[in-house]
């Protein structure tokens, strides 16, 4: 297929439920730390270091043929806060369905048997990749470039922000971007051979406590 389906897969229209959760930004609204387009950005940035990596990493390990199983196996040992997990669960199990419509692919749906619960997001984006016939760091491209969209998208909303200046945003993060998609397919292109450690591990503390701690608010415009 085409590179367009990089672009289907990495836009925000593309029905994986993404629109419903913040990637964290919502509880960093809460206390401060994300409060103008300024703290908007290195939010973003330490995001798409971090966990944007790890997504990455998984995405381009599916995409380049890893076994799927073993990737969201990994994907657990990543995710070390059962809110997160709960979500990253839910979020795969929504893309799962579009892609499954838009990319049939007999490896989606022994995935699909295998993990009914859902598996997580970023291993299915790497699988609906390779049922596209793109390539690894293209899988990394739409898991890095999601990790930021959807907190920017979700700050504009939360706060109010000028829709242009989060697309400003998102172009000035695009050399980093650029660097965090290569570093993640040349990871899994190492872990072909080396195993599924060559991955990243990178973590976000502070995300993982305050995920867990918005998942348990009473009152909340997103799901995450």
């Amino acid at each position: 297929m085409s590179r367009a389906a990089l672009l289907l897969l990495a836009d925000g229209r593309f029905p994986a439920g993404g629109h419903a959760h913040s990637g964290g930004v919502e509880a960093a609204i809460a206390r401060k730390a994300v409060h103008d387009t300024d703290s908007l950005e290195a939010f973003c940035r330490g995001r798409l270091h971090t966990t944007g990596l790890v997504a990455a990493g998984l995405a381009a390990a599916a995409a380049a043929g890893l076994d799927p199983l073993l990737l969201d196996y990994a994907a657990d040992a990543r995710t070390p806060v059962p809110a997160l997990r709960a979500v990253a669960r839910r979020l795969g199990r929504q893309i799962m369905r579009a892609a499954r419509a838009t990319f049939p692919s007999a490896d989606l749906e022994h995935l699909a048997a295998a993990r009914p619960q859902g598996a997580h997001q970023p291993v299915v984006v790497g699988l609906a990749a390779r049922a596209a016939g793109l390539a690894p760091v293209d899988a990394a491209y739409a898991a890095a470039y999601e990790n930021l969209s959807g907190p920017a998208g979700a700050a504009v909303r939360l706060l109010s922000l000028d829709p242009l200046d989060a697309s400003g945003l998102l172009a000035r993060l695009g050399p980093e971007t650029d660097h965090v998609a290569t570093a993640a397919a040349d990871a899994a292109d190492r872990a072909m051979t080396d195993g599924i450690d060559a991955l990243p591990s990178a973590s976000a503390p502070l995300l993982d406590i305050t995920g867990q701690q918005h998942a348990a608010w009473s009152v909340r415009l997103f799901a995450s």
